[in-house]
């Protein structure tokens, strides 16, 4: 698998390239978690905003579908006792509904095939009236194409299935009947865009 193969030096990129935009991230995240909340992270990749959400939080359930992402934020993690690692595939979480009261997803909407689905799942997982907040790379230049460095990274194996502008986010959160989206916009080399989504839905 890809990931398994770059999950030791994804945290180059992370940190050195794009380490302003991603410590800004962590705390835009950190910002919407509470002391009292059970939180699930989707894709906690090398375990950048694992470490920004488990100081804040009651506890934490990161997960990755790579072996390999997961042993990096196993060893950023070792001494946070709130925080549990688990193998998982975003699309079938193995959870039932309601369960958590914040949901994060960084970084791995345009990776997907159907990413409205994935949305789905994880609304479905959040408890009602819960936030999910789902930060992603986007392309700030308008023109909707990814970037020199994100697609050098897309040749090299990671597949990027969506390509997003700041306007094309927000209208993919629209489209999936989340019109009141609250999206800030983090500029740097590889720009991030920070969604926080209401939950909004019945029991």
């Amino acid at each position: 698998m890809f990931w398994d193969a770059v999950s030791g030096i994804y945290s180059l990129f992370e940190k050195v390239y794009n380490g302003k935009v991603n410590r800004a991230v962590g705390k835009a995240v950190a910002a919407e978690i509470c002391s009292t909340d059970d939180v699930l992270e989707c894709a906690c990749g090398t375990g950048l905003l694992t470490t920004a959400i488990a100081p804040c939080c009651k506890s934490l359930i990161a997960t990755d579908f790579s072996v390999g992402m997961l042993r990096q934020t196993e060893r950023r993690v070792s001494r946070c006792g709130n925080v549990k690692l688990i193998r998982a595939n975003i699309m079938r979480l193995q959870c039932r509904k309601n369960r958590f009261d914040k949901v994060v997803a960084g970084n791995v909407i345009h990776l997907l095939d159907d990413p409205q689905a994935a949305l789905r799942e994880l609304s479905r997982v959040c408890k009602p009236d819960g936030k999910l907040i789902i930060p992603t790379y986007i392309n700030d230049s308008g023109s909707g194409k990814t970037g020199f460095l994100l697609r050098v990274i897309g040749k090299s194996g990671a597949d990027f299935k969506q390509q997003f502008t700041l306007e094309r986010y927000r209208q993919f959160f629209r489209d999936a009947g989340f019109p009141d989206a609250e999206i800030t916009l983090i500029s740097g080399r590889v720009p991030c865009a920070v969604a926080v989504l209401r939950n909004h839905k019945t029991a």
